[in-house]
C-alpha cells in the first residue's frame, strides 16, 4: 500500500467581485493549491489573496495556467500555435510568481489547467512547449501532470522534477484519460464512492475505468476540484478516509524522495 499522498485543489478561480468555491475552507483540508494565473480565471487581487491564505495555512502553492478563456473557464480547446502556448504559460506563471513575492509565498510547481492540460496529455509538442516555458521561468519549478501522459515524459526528458496526479471526482477511460465531461460517468458525486475508490487504488495501483478492466497508474497527488458542487465535503471526507486507512496526507514536494526527473 502507498503510505503517503498529497491532496491538491484548483483555487483562486474567481476574479473581481465574482468568487468560485470556498477557498479558505478548502485550504484547511488540502496540502497543495493550484492557483489560477489570470487566464481561465484569477486577477492580481485574487492571486495575492489566495497565495496569502495558502502561506498562512502551510499549503504548498503551484501555478495553474490555462487558456485565456474566462467564458469557457479554460475548458474549451483554443487552437494556439506551439509558440503561443509557450508564451501563454511563461507569462501566466511569471505573473503568479510576482503575486507570490507580494504575498510572501513561493511557487513550487506548474500544473496546466483544463483543456490545456488535456491537450498536453496527448500532444507531445504542446507538452514540450509547457515544459520549455516552465524551465524558462525557473528550472527549479516542478511539473504536476496527469498520470500516464506526454507531459510527464516531456518533463522527465527536460530534467525537471515530475509528479503525477489522479482525480478524486472524475471517471477514467481505458486509455488512462479522463472521461469527457459531456459523457456519462465523467463525474463522481458520491464522496463515499470516491474515497473508497482512492483507498483501493492506493492499495493496488489500479484505477477503475468505465470501460472494463482497471488500469495501472502512478500518483503522488490526488486532485479534488474546488469548483464542483459539494467540493468541501468531498475533500474532507476523502482526507478522513485516507487517514483512517493509514495513509498520510502531506505535500507531494515533501514526502516523495524519488520524483521522476531532475
Amino acid at each position: 500500500m502507498q503510505t503517503a499522498i498529497d491532496l491538491n485543489s484548483d483555487l483562486g478561480e474567481g476574479f473581481g467581485p465574482w468568487t468560485m468555491g470556498d477557498d479558505e475552507a478548502i485550504l484547511a483540508v488540502v496540502t497543495s493549491a493550484n492557483v489560477a494565473c489570470g487566464g481561465h480565471a484569477g486577477d492580481p487581487g485574487t492571486m495575492v489573496e489566495t497565495l496569502t491564505l495558502a502561506r498562512e495555512r502551510g499549503v504548498v502553492t503551484g501555478a495553474h495556467p490555462g487558456f485565456a478563456d474566462r467564458e469557457g473557464f479554460g475548458r474549451r480547446l483554443i487552437p494556439l500555435t506551439v509558440d503561443e502556448v509557450e508564451q501563454l504559460v511563461a507569462t501566466q506563471v511569471g505573473a503568479l510568481m510576482g503575486a507570490a513575492a507580494l504575498a510572501g509565498a513561493m511557487i513550487r510547481y506548474v500544473k496546466p489547467h483544463g483543456a490545456l492540460g488535456n491537450w498536453a496529455a496527448d500532444d507531445r509538442s504542446i507538452a514540450n512547449a509547457i515544459v520549455r516555458a516552465t524551465r524558462a521561468v525557473s528550472p527549479r519549478l516542478a511539473i504536476l501532470a496527469i498520470s500516464g501522459t506526454e507531459l510527464e515524459m516531456a518533463g522527465r526528458e527536460a530534467g525537471l522534477s515530475v509528479f503525477s496526479e489522479v482525480f478524486a471526482d472524475r471517471g477514467y477511460l481505458a486509455t488512462g484519460r479522463l472521461v469527457p465531461r459531456q459523457r456519462e460517468g465523467a463525474m463522481i458525486h458520491d464522496p463515499g464512492v470516491a474515497a473508497q475508490r482512492l483507498v483501493e487504488f492506493l492499495s493496488t495501483g489500479l484505477m477503475p475505468t468505465i470501460e472494463g478492466d482497471p488500469i495501472k497508474l502512478e500518483a503522488h497527488s490526488i486532485c479534488v476540484h474546488g469548483d464542483s458542487s459539494g467540493a468541501l465535503f468531498m475533500a474532507g471526507h476523502i482526507r478522513s478516509a485516507l487517514e483512517s486507512a493509514g495513509i498520510s496526507v502531506r505535500p507531494f514536494l515533501q514526502f516523495s524522495e524519488r520524483p521522476s526527473g531532475g
